[in-house]
């Protein structure tokens, strides 16, 4: 498993292209914004998307979800806790600064455990609930995709609806920092870290 990072849109998310090297079919992580940039990447890299996935609902992660689904035709997939926001984006003020769309609703659902295969390689998925409830994280080949659930010194913030310091404090020591300290970890925003520096010196997290 390979992946490419694209910096998009004015909160500078991080979408992802998760790829195969073997067959170059792609799953492209949280298209927040910019689907043109996102595309020139894509063709740059002779990519062929099957899939779009989104870590969570909220506008700078599923903004270009529309362009991108439409060009390739492929499905959809998110956690079922945050579907309904997909159809919402035309009510959040940041759709405006973000050129964000409207998502076309999911193809499917995904569940704590299950393996999504991309080509030859395989992504597990976490239920990750805290930043929103349908967060999840993505981890293979000692990669971690984790949204914005844990950051460089930093977690998701929680104050927006649905939010939890509960559950997303649950959810990064149970599921997260229980993982191999090697682990690169691969958040929404910003730069990689591993799981073994956020456990030693995230000041949220101690």
């Amino acid at each position: 498993m390979n992946y490419e990072s694209v910096i998009v849109g004015a909160l500078e998310t991080n979408c992802y292209l998760v790829y195969c090297e073997k067959t170059r079919e792609c799953a492209v992580v949280d298209p927040g914004a910019e689907p043109q940039k996102i595309f020139r990447v894509i063709s740059e890299k002779d990519l062929m998307p099957t899939m779009v996935i989104d870590t969570h609902g909220h506008v700078d992660h599923i903004g270009a979800n529309k362009d991108v689904i439409e060009k390739y035709e492929i499905p959809l997939l998110i956690h079922e806790a945050d579907s309904s926001m997909l159809d919402k984006v035309h009510l959040m003020e940041l759709s405006f600064f973000l050129d964000a769309k409207d998502s076309p609703p999911p193809d499917r659902f995904l569940v704590e455990g299950e393996k999504i295969e991309i080509g030859e390689s395989l992504l597990g998925v976490l239920h990750t609930p805290g930043h929103s409830p349908g967060s999840i994280s993505l981890h293979g080949d000692g990669v971690l995709f984790s949204g914005d659930t844990l950051f460089w010194g930093g977690v998701g913030r929680t104050d927006l609806p649905g939010g939890s310091w509960n559950e997303l404090t649950r959810s990064i020591k149970e599921k997260i920092l229980t993982l191999p300290a090697r682990t690169l970890v691969l958040p929404g925003h910003g730069p990689h870290t591993t799981v073994g520096q956020e456990k030693e010196s995230n000041p949220f997290i101690q």
